[in-house]
């Protein structure tokens, strides 16, 4: 795997509306998608009992992660109890349901260290999206398709959102909502993982899930080669940073 590939990046008008953005992503290659394991969905059930005791005392609004991703959503114009961030409405459907169902290996291990953390995580399948990904302000001339939709539809001028070379969008309002061409399935062998913070702690918690990520993929995707960075305002991209591990397999 090349190092100083710059597979995703923050535009600089974010940089400089949001300069509390901390990030975490993971290049992922030779992966094997499927049902979770046995051990991986004893972990994923317990971490979900876990948290689903811390929420008995703490209210999900209140959690510093989530009310940092509110301020950042009102921001761009979006409201935040209408959109809810990924982290947000996985925290919620956890309280209200009791339990996260398991999609596949990818997206659990995503949603257990999410719930963990309290942050959002993405995990985007890169067979579809071209050359890298950049976080930007929405023209509204970019084109998105929803999951379980085949129509594309044009994102709000001004929100931001994931978009590839090809000017197609991956996720809308940050991480409200990921693109159909993105989501991960039996097919996917090479991924982007992306967890972001904006908290006063997301540069400690950022580096904990990236560590907490990594060491999943590795357990349960043994022959995978994973390349993680750590992002923020003085290191926008992938391409200038020069990663925190090389856990080539």
């Amino acid at each position: 795997m090349s190092r100083g590939l710059a597979m995703f990046a923050y535009d600089d008008a974010i940089i400089e509306r949001y300069p509390t953005i901390r990030a975490g992503v993971i290049y992922a290659t030779a992966l094997v998608n499927g049902a979770s394991p046995p051990e991986l969905l004893a972990e994923y059930r317990a971490e979900q009992q876990a948290v689903s005791e811390r929420l008995n005392a703490t209210a999900i609004a209140d959690l510093p992660s989530i009310a940092a991703w509110r301020r950042a959503f009102t921001r761009f114009g979006a409201k935040p109890t209408q959109h809810r961030n990924a982290a947000e409405a996985l925290l919620r459907r956890l309280a209200k349901h009791g339990d996260l169902p398991p999609i596949n290996t990818l997206v659990d291990i995503g949603n257990l260290v999410s719930i963990r953390y309290a942050m959002p995580i993405a995990v985007f399948d890169q067979a579809n999206i071209a050359g890298p990904t950049t976080v930007r302000f929405a023209t509204g001339a970019e084109l998105f398709t929803d999951l379980g939709s085949t129509d594309s539809v044009y994102p709000d001028p001004g929100e931001v959102i994931f978009v590839d070379s090809d000017n197609v969008v991956s996720a809308r309002r940050w991480c409200w909502r990921q693109s159909a061409q993105s989501a991960t399935g039996a097919t996917t062998t090479d991924a982007l993982v992306v967890v972001e913070g904006h908290h006063d702690t997301a540069d400690r918690d950022v580096e904990s899930a990236l560590t907490d990520l990594t060491s999943l993929l590795t357990s349960n995707q043994p022959h995978s080669q994973t390349e993680p960075y750590v992002l923020s305002p003085t290191n926008p991209s992938t391409g200038a940073s020069e990663g925190v591990e090389n856990t080539s397999r």
